[in-house]
């Protein structure tokens, strides 16, 4: 089993139940088909996307103006960390998502204007269609990563979908990190960085608007592997930084 070679960290669940949008109000039941059919979806979205934004130099510079250029980071790699306990057991049920790329890399997209309004699509529409329920509450249990295949989830199952989502409008996977957080009152999050030739930029159930990954106000924790997505790596040099409240949002 895949967790065999890796080391969890017990303690980290992302989500914490110190946020809730008001604005989405809590449901049960299957949403499932409206998701895949989202998925399904996408790639017509794609290509008249991509029709849309070869209209006028005035349109691309307006989509370019969307994003803001003073930061050009990326979240750094300080050293090897141990993945959530959560993620060891998705890559357990979906080991084909959790495989070397099987080359060194550092690759970076170039954000385009296309590429950059596929970006705010995909995040818009899952927060959207997937409306935010605990772990405990869907599952009985504190901690599941999962595809929210039936409309409802937690934070890192809305990272898991957006993922899902761009790689199958070709965006490449060592391009589409998760992260994991501390919110603004100290309790654990997680986020999707894409990372683009214009810094790492945060997909975030919290809000529709993408930011500068440095610009989100959270404290970044950790992060997938660019080379392996089943490896971690630590952002902070503080490895006693722990989310202060554990559950789901």
């Amino acid at each position: 089993m895949w967790r065999k070679h890796h080391r969890a960290q017990e303690h980290l669940r992302p989500c914490a139940t110190t946020h809730q949008p008001a604005s989405r109000r809590r449901v049960r039941g299957s949403r499932g088909k409206n998701t895949l059919l989202g998925l399904l979806l996408l790639p017509m979205l794609a290509l008249t996307s991509m029709g849309s934004i070869t209209s006028s130099a005035s349109a691309q510079g307006t989509a370019h103006a969307r994003i803001n250029l003073a930061s050009k980071l990326h979240a750094p790699a300080i050293a090897p960390a141990s993945p959530p306990v959560g993620f060891v057991e998705f890559c357990d049920r979906y080991p084909e998502e959790c495989r070397p790329i099987g080359r060194p890399t550092t690759f970076q997209i170039r954000l385009t204007p296309t590429r950059w309004d596929l970006i705010r699509q995909v995040n818009a529409y899952i927060n959207r269609k997937v409306k935010p329920l605990t772990d405990q509450e869907i599952y009985n249990r504190p901690e599941v990563w999962e595809y929210p295949t039936s409309g409802v989830g937690d934070c890192e199952d809305y990272v898991l979908l957006k993922k899902r989502y761009l790689e199958a409008l070709g965006f490449p996977p060592e391009a589409l990190l998760i992260a994991v957080v501390l919110d603004e009152n100290g309790g654990g999050h997680a986020v999707l960085l894409v990372r683009t030739d214009r810094g790492d930029f945060a997909l975030d159930n919290r809000r529709n608007r993408i930011l500068p990954w440095n610009r989100t106000g959270y404290t970044y924790l950790l992060r997938q592997s660019q080379r392996d997505p089943g490896q971690w790596v630590a952002i902070t040099r503080n490895p006693a930084i722990k989310p202060k409240v554990y559950g789901n949002n």
